[in-house]
């Protein structure tokens, strides 16, 4: 096999490779998107008064389409580390409260079910508010974090959780964003250029401000 065919096959692995690794990131941020709904088989016939349906509604509506404007916006700026670091925040969100939920097993307030403890909703849209300011800004957060407050505020009053659930799923969303969204990074352009002399080898830190 000459030089060129085993250049030719290597190559068209490593695509092989990237495209994988692609959709994996995708399909951990569309898990995170129905992480929310993940609880609804078994509601009952809990009566609320129209407001609260309202309310219910309108969080469920926040808690899709919030985390899907983070992924929208790394993908309109082709922010592809952004869209890995935005996927390890969605498995961890998604990990960690789905574990707290299946093993804690605390009872909703309207009795729906035993997945009250910490809210998915309020653990996905902070977790997209949070991963939306430390990678493109404070500036655009702050409806962000708006939304997500009203979310968790909605989950309460609509009887879905008990305020504690909303505090520890902002906790989980707004940790896991913190721990997996290194921004200096990108708006520095931070490197780690080799360096050789005669008698020494190693790295040099450099950075752009």
């Amino acid at each position: 096999m000459t030089a060129q065919k085993l250049t030719n096959r290597l190559i068209f692995r490593l695509k092989g490779i990237s495209i994988i690794r692609e959709n994996l990131i995708l399909l951990t941020m569309a898990i995170s998107l129905i992480l929310p709904f993940n609880t609804y088989a078994e509601e009952t016939s809990f009566s609320l008064s129209g407001t609260r349906k309202g309310i219910r509604t309108s969080t469920d509506v926040v808690a899709v389409t919030l985390p899907a404007a983070a992924l929208a916006a790394t993908l309109i700026q082709q922010d592809w580390e952004g869209l890995k670091e935005g996927a390890f925040t969605a498995a961890a969100t998604a990990g960690a409260t789905l574990i707290l939920k299946y093993t804690i097993k605390e009872k909703r307030p309207d009795f729906s079910n035993t997945h009250s403890f910490p809210s998915g909703h309020t653990s996905v849209t902070f977790a997209a508010a949070t991963f939306i300011g430390r990678r493109y800004g404070w500036k655009w957060s702050i409806p962000a974090y708006a939304l997500s407050t009203y979310t968790a505020w909605g989950r309460v009053y609509g009887r879905k959780h008990h305020w504690w659930d909303v505090a520890a799923g902002a906790a989980i969303g707004a940790a896991s964003a913190m721990i997996f969204t290194h921004p200096y990074m990108r708006k520095h352009e931070v490197a780690l250029v080799p360096a050789v002399s005669e008698t020494s080898a190693g790295v040099v830190l450099g950075f752009r401000f």
